[in-house]
């Protein structure tokens, strides 16, 4: 069983990213601004303090520059965003201080902006360190979703080994996971394979849809 459902997670990876990569910038673009105004408006996400965002590649995934500026400029949140810490697959999530600090990232792998080791002389604050406060929300990036919440990463395993982690740490609670999808990225029921260590998220935003598990404390359902 497992052996299919590593080749099924193959194959429908490579199809998601071959029509993916066939999106206009423009199309991305505009459902990208079309799920920002829908997390900007979630009290899931008015009401959460400490808050995680993947930075986007430049296509083939919902934009999220857009979302971080605007939690950056919140003096009520404070932003943390992935980084892959060393060829193991272990992944931090690290704070970025400020709109300058944002935009003074390098560009890294697949044209993903990279944090720094530090930001003012300082070594940045890791969402792990004993003084940081708890995790309330990540916004989680995949390769597809399912409208039964179940996810597709790019296959290496970082955020599903991420909250693991940080869910079983001394005092840590798990964070909402909040997926952000494409309407190319989002199957029906059932079409994403899972295995036991794989996380299901907590909510699917795309364009025109908010997809809630009756678990997440929120007021909004899929129309």
């Amino acid at each position: 069983m497992s052996i299919v459902h590593s080749t099924n997670k193959r194959v429908l990876r490579k199809a998601i990213t071959t029509t993916l990569r066939e999106l206009s910038q423009s199309d991305t673009q505009s459902q990208s601004q079309a799920i920002t105004e829908k997390v900007l408006s979630l009290p899931a996400f008015q009401q959460c303090k400490t808050v995680s965002c993947y930075l986007s590649m430049p296509t083939a995934e919902v934009q999220t520059t857009s979302l971080i500026l605007n939690i950056l400029g919140d003096l009520g949140k404070t932003l943390f965003v992935p980084s892959i810490t060393s060829n193991s697959g272990s992944m931090d999530f690290v704070r970025v201080y400020t709109e300058e600090d944002y935009r003074s990232f390098p560009s890294g792998l697949w044209g993903i902006p990279e944090p720094t080791p530090e930001w003012a002389s300082k070594k940045r604050q890791s969402i792990f360190d004993v003084d940081c406060n708890n995790l309330d929300l990540i916004l989680v990036p995949g390769v597809a979703f399912d409208r039964s919440l179940s996810r597709l990463g790019h296959g290496k395993g970082y955020y599903d080994r991420f909250i693991t982690s940080y869910s079983s740490s001394t005092g840590r609670s798990k964070p909402l996971l909040v997926a952000l999808a494409l309407e190319q990225q989002l199957l029906e029921h059932g079409q994403v394979p899972m295995f036991d260590h794989d996380w299901k998220m907590d909510m699917i935003i795309t364009p025109n849809k908010v997809i809630t598990a009756p678990q997440a404390q929120d007021g909004y359902q899929d129309p």
